[in-house]
C-alpha cells in the first residue's frame, strides 16, 4: 500500500501575498549538462520540509537531490543513461515522495511506467504502474495515487495492486467539453479529494469534485492568450486551503494566481517576459511551496530551479 505524503498542500497563503520578484537559483543554473551542479530541462519538482529540493532532470534521465544551500546536487534515481532497465529512467516528468517508506514515486514517462525508488542509497526502482503516459502525480490522505495520462486525456486514481485504476477526471476522449480533457499535464488533490488538472491543450485549469461526471473551469478557459483572463498551455498547479489556484502559465512564462470564483487571475512571478534574468522565466513547469510559503519553480529552458521569497507582511 502507498503511504501518505505531503502532496496535499496545507499552506494558508494570504490572498494578497506578494513575492520578491528577483528569484534565487537554488538548483542548476550552470548551463546545460550532466554535471552534479547542472540540470537540463528540469520539469518535475518537489520541495521537502527541510527545503531539500528534488528535481527531475528530464534530458539526463535522472532525479537530482539538492540539500538546502548546496552548490551541487546528487543523483538519487536514474543517472545510468536512457533505458528501461530497473536502474534507468527515460524522460522523467514528475515525482513525489512517500514519506513513510522513504521512497520517490516517479513518472517515468518515456518508459510508460511509474516507479518507486528508495530515496536513500537506492540503486534500482520497482515498477508499480505500467502502460501509462504519466505527466503528473499527486496523492491524497487516503493513500490513493492520482496520475494524469496525457495520451488518454484522463486522470486516474490508483491503489497499489489495482490493474486499471479509476477515472476521476476526463476519460471521455480528447476534447473541450466539461467532461473532457486535452493533454492534461499536472494534477493536484485537495483535502476534499477534489482533483485539479492543468488541461494544457484547452488552456485552462479544471476542478473535478469527487465523483463528479464533469469538471469546473477554475482558471483560464477563455482560449489561448496572454491576457489576465487567459492561460497558454498551463503546467504546474497548486491549490491552497482557501481554494486559491496557483498555476504555471508555461507559454506565457509567468506564474498566475486565481482566487476562488475569480474571472481573471493576477501575475505573481514573471512579469518581465521570457529570458534568463533573476526576474524572468523561460517555460516554467512545476511549482512548489515550502513551509514559509516561498515559491519554487522548475524553470525548464533556463535549466534551473528558482526560489522566490515571500515578502514580509
Amino acid at each position: 500500500m502507498f503511504s501518505i505524503t505531503v502532496s496535499l498542500h496545507s499552506n494558508n497563503i494570504a490572498i494578497d501575498a506578494r513575492w520578491i520578484q528577483n528569484g534565487i537559483t537554488v538548483a542548476g543554473g550552470n548551463g546545460r549538462g550532466n554535471g552534479l551542479n547542472q540540470l537540463t530541462s528540469p520539469v518535475g519538482l518537489y520541495v521537502d520540509d527541510d527545503q531539500t529540493i528534488y528535481a527531475s532532470d528530464y534530458e539526463h534521465h535522472r532525479i537530482m537531490e539538492w540539500k538546502y544551500g548546496a552548490i551541487s546536487g546528487q543523483i538519487v534515481a536514474g543517472g545510468n543513461g536512457v533505458g528501461n532497465r530497473n536502474d534507468q529512467l527515460n524522460g522523467p516528468t514528475d515525482l513525489i515522495i512517500d514519506k513513510k517508506s522513504d521512497c520517490l514515486l516517479i513518472c517515468d514517462s518515456g518508459n510508460r511506467r511509474i516507479v518507486r525508488w528508495p530515496r536513500r542509497n537506492g540503486t534500482i526502482g520497482e515498477i508499480i504502474i505500467a502502460g501509462i503516459r504519466c505527466s503528473g502525480l499527486a496523492m491524497d490522505n487516503n493513500e490513493y495515487l492520482y496520475v494524469s495520462d496525457y495520451e488518454k486525456h484522463e486522470v486516474r486514481r490508483w491503489r497499489l495492486g489495482d490493474t486499471h485504476g479509476t477515472v476521476v477526471a476526463g476519460g471521455n476522449g480528447q476534447g473541450y467539453r466539461l467532461d473532457q480533457l486535452n493533454v492534461p499535464t499536472r494534477v493536484f488533490v485537495d483535502h476534499d479529494h477534489s482533483v485539479y488538472v492543468s488541461d494544457s491543450g484547452n488552456h485552462r485549469v479544471m476542478k473535478w469534485i469527487k465523483d463528479a461526471k464533469e469538471g469546473i473551469v477554475v482558471a483560464g478557459g477563455q482560449n489561448q492568450g496572454d491576457s489576465l483572463t487567459q492561460l497558454s498551455q498551463p503546467q504546474g498547479v497548486i491549490v491552497d486551503r482557501f481554494s486559491t489556484v496557483y498555476v504555471s502559465d508555461w507559454n506565457n512564462h509567468r506564474i498566475m494566481r486565481w482566487v476562488k470564483g475569480a474571472t481573471k487571475g493576477c501575475i505573481v512571478v514573471g512579469k518581465n517576459g521570457k529570458s534568463k534574468q533573476a526576474n524572468q522565466l523561460d517555460y516554467p513547469v512545476s511549482l512548489s511551496f515550502d513551509q514559509q510559503n516561498n515559491l519554487y519553480i522548475a524553470d525548464r529552458n533556463n535549466n534551473r530551479v528558482q526560489k522566490f521569497e515571500i515578502e514580509s507582511s
